[in-house]
């Protein structure tokens, strides 16, 4: 990978990781109109990335990730109940991650082949963008709350694993899990950002284990150790500019927009593909 594909690989990782249109599908779209050959290295690559991205979450969001709840804890609470009110967060996130943890482990090697199939990413596209242009209706229904317990936690978890197919987005998943346990937009889209902390760290951590195991994993990555620096600093500044802009929207406009985006976007991309187009452009 060139300097300027590896710029332009994590600026659309940066734009699209906390948006509900795909940053696994855009990447994979991108690097097949870049022309670039999808090397065990390049799979790691769109991998290890979202570190940079994740890091812009804990950057934007410091007093969630590094203050305890100092509210009172319930009266005749046992000592294990008073732990976890007091690291209440962080619990809850944990709830929320082990379902992907465990089926991620389970069907890594599926996952991985997923990941090269252009037509998955577009035909997830369209079928997501179609649920997205109703969803707001489908779960705009009784009282919206702000409230995160551990059973909404762990079904917004149950959610973000449908993610893992390529073009579904782990961002809408986990947002439409939250609105589905009647959270607002802006209360389910802020734990989909914290959520992606524990669940995008731990996919760079196992992906950088992979490669690092490979017969010549510890000189791949030193040769490509300056493409892994500027795609995380790309990824960080331009994912902390679209987390802003992305709360401001939702809150204000909802889905619906991003459902037309993603059916145009993978439409495109479907008719290019049956018509027996070809995607490289380099």
């Amino acid at each position: 990978m060139t300097i300027f594909e590896t710029i332009i690989i994590a600026i659309v990782e940066g734009l699209t990781e906390f948006l509900p249109v795909s940053s696994t599908g855009h990447m994979i779209i991108t690097q097949n109109l870049l022309g670039v050959e999808s090397t065990e290295f390049v799979k790691a690559f769109t991998f290890i990335i979202q570190f940079g991205a994740i890091l812009s979450v804990v950057v934007l969001y410091w007093n969630r990730f590094f203050k305890l709840n100092r509210t009172a804890t319930p009266e005749g609470a046992s000592a294990i109940k008073k732990f976890l009110h007091k690291y209440d967060f962080y619990w809850k996130l944990f709830v929320a991650f082990i379902p992907a943890a465990v089926l991620g482990l389970l069907f890594s090697d599926m996952i991985d082949s997923m990941l090269e199939s252009v037509t998955v990413v577009a035909v997830t596209l369209i079928l997501g963008g179609i649920f997205m242009l109703f969803c707001d209706k489908i779960f705009n229904k009784g009282s919206e709350k702000t409230e995160l317990t551990e059973k909404r936690a762990f079904w917004i978890g149950m959610f973000q694993c449908i993610s893992m197919i390529p073009g579904v987005s782990r961002s809408m998943a986990t947002i439409v899990g939250g609105m589905a346990q009647k959270l607002t937009r802006k209360a389910a889209a802020e734990f989909s950002f914290f959520l992606a902390v524990p669940t995008m760290f731990a996919a760079t951590l196992y992906k950088m284990l992979k490669l690092f195991l490979e017969p010549d994993g510890m000189q791949i990555i030193s040769e490509n150790l300056m493409t892994l620096i500027v795609g995380n600093v790309v990824a960080f500044i331009v994912a902390m500019l679209a987390i802003k802009f992305f709360i401001s929207f939702v809150t204000k406009y909802g889905f619906k927009a991003f459902g037309w985006y993603r059916i145009i976007v993978g439409g495109i991309i479907l008719v290019m593909l049956l018509t027996g187009h070809n995607l490289t452009i380099a």
